[in-house]
């Protein structure tokens, strides 16, 4: 047995609700500014009436159901309704296309859909050709489109209460599918158990306490939203206070309107608050932790830290593993840029590609040991190839490589295909990335790697310069030139205006690698 117990999330928020019934557990804002609240008490009984409404549409045990929602009570009442239940929540981006939905509601075997009217064009074109699909529910909305039903229509009416039912805490609780940014997007099964040591890992890594307020502008789809803000606030009987949208003229003075104690950025939401202008309260907050994932440049990390007075603390993450795995510590040397330690509860390992750890300060693959369906994931749902891939003898093979220094600290070096092979070297795309950032001309960049008839890969960049700035080609080359290693320096750059992005900004490579293939395929031709 471990710290978990044979609990469930139906049990973790019913605990909650007999210690702090009374507390805010949600503080909702939309994108107009409304507000909606509600007490641990009466966002469970709600939940309850949503579960009463399911079961009464036909929702049984192990039931896939997809909510295709932005953030808003609407998404965390399904999603611990479907968990009360013994259903599978499959969270999906409200930026995928048909295609990609298509791809999520087959592959996931959904049978019903919660959304809102605005995506319905979306769903109408793909569910002819998904025939499980038996219900389509329609959140925030008075009147429900023909051929869909009310969200509101689940609860209303419905008891409070409800009654028992048998649940398995490593039965499956989310499938959540992958941004397939290197590859076609699989769906991670995560169970009652990793979502209950998830919010008790965050909680001890930042040490989240009663009553503290934890806020997140970043997409509930998205396991960074789940974890380090959702199941960590009732893990901890905090309160979150959950953003429908990110607005970068409004976040800093929403931080402090909430009295957020606590804060998750990543680098497109960091860029955008510090391209702001400076306020006179820019310091006036009530910030204890500002977690932050994916590094920036040291001068992009000094002047938001000291304008805003906050430090960043540095951690690393993914979906296989819900999500925590490294954090710099809250107390003492975080050693910038590290991505800290292992976690309370991880073990790690750097290996090569034998599967043999490497010495300290040499680049491997960042390892993570779990147990499948606890502390990491039960599995890629109906993909058992991909899964023994992924997990061999207990340790979870990320595809991230990573150094190791000599007190135990991981530094992230690149994903494993973002490490461009040039004539026998090694080169970090991520490096070369952090590099091309500290040109003040440069808003955003991508690096990958391109064939080369002599040296196996070029190394190309993708520019987007500030505006108004009349950045070329050859001032990155210089700038470049100057800074990396001759083998490092790009062969090839080109000037963009946008480069495509995932939910929580994330470049997205893998579309840019396809558009590259396909321009050099036309060449040919």
């Amino acid at each position: 047995m471990d710290l978990i117990g044979d609990r469930t999330l139906r049990d973790l928020i019913e605990e909650r609700v007999a210690l702090y019934g009374e507390r805010e557990f949600l503080i909702f804002e939309d994108q107009e500014g409304r507000v909606e609240r509600y007490t641990y008490r009466e966002f469970d009984e709600r939940v309850n009436q949503v579960a009463n409404g399911l079961l009464v549409e036909g929702v049984q045990l192990d039931d896939k159901v997809v909510i295709h929602l932005p953030n808003s009570p609407a998404f965390l009442i399904t999603w611990f309704a479907l968990a009360k239940i013994g259903a599978v929540m499959v969270p999906t981006n409200t930026a995928n296309t048909s295609g990609e939905m298509e791809y999520v509601l087959r592959t996931a075997d959904a049978t019903m859909v919660v959304t809102e009217v605005q995506y319905l064009e979306m769903f109408n074109k793909v569910l002819p050709s998904c025939s499980g699909i038996r219900r389509v529910f329609v959140a925030r909305t008075d009147h429900a489109p023909a051929g869909t039903q009310r969200w509101d229509g689940l609860w209303q009416g419905q008891p409070s209460t409800l009654a028992p039912i048998k649940l398995s805490n490593e039965a499956t609780l989310e499938i959540l599918f992958t941004s397939g940014t290197t590859a076609q997007p699989k769906g991670v099964m995560l169970t009652h158990a990793n979502s209950l040591w998830s919010g008790e890992r965050v909680c001890k890594q930042i040490r989240l306490a009663p009553g503290e307020r934890n806020l997140t502008a970043l997409p509930c789809f998205h396991v960074n939203a789940q974890s380090i803000s959702t199941l960590a606030s009732i893990t901890a009987g905090a309160t979150l206070v959950l953003l429908e949208i990110y607005s970068a003229t409004k976040f800093w003075e929403q931080v402090r309107r909430h009295r957020a104690n606590v804060i998750s950025l990543v680098p497109a939401l960091m860029r955008t608050i510090a391209a702001q202008p400076p306020r006179p309260d820019d310091r006036d907050h009530a910030l204890r932790v500002v977690f932050y994932a994916i590094n920036c440049t040291d001068k992009e990390k000094t002047d938001f830290e000291e304008r805003f007075g906050v430090s960043f603390l540095n951690g690393y993450g993914l979906s296989e593993a819900q999500t925590i795995v490294t954090m710099a510590p809250l107390d003492g040397n975080r050693k910038w840029p590290s991505i800290g330690l292992p976690a309370v509860d991880r073990r790690i390992r750097v290996v090569d590609d034998l599967g043999d750890e490497v010495p300290r300060g040499q680049v491997g693959e960042l390892l993570v040991w779990g147990v499948p369906g606890r502390t990491i994931m039960k599995g890629y749902y109906k993909n058992p190839e991909e899964t023994a891939a992924a997990v061999k003898d207990g340790w979870l093979h990320t595809g991230d490589n990573a150094i190791m220094d000599e007190a135990g600290y991981l530094y992230f070096f690149d994903r494993k295909k973002d490490v461009i092979k040039r004539g026998g070297e090694n080169v970090s795309a991520s490096e070369v990335e952090m590099v091309l950032m500290e040109h003040p001309g440069v808003l955003e960049c991508a690096v990958i790697g391109v064939p080369d008839q002599i040296k196996d890969e070029a190394v190309k960049a993708f520019v987007v310069p500030r505006p108004n700035t009349g950045l070329t080609v050859e001032e990155v080359l210089a700038h470049c030139t100057a800074r990396l290693a001759k083998f490092k320096i790009p062969q090839l750059i080109e000037l963009r205006e946008v480069l495509p992005k995932t939910s929580i900004g994330k470049i997205e490579k893998k579309v840019i690698r396809n558009e590259e293939q396909k321009r050099r395929e036309d060449a040919k031709r």
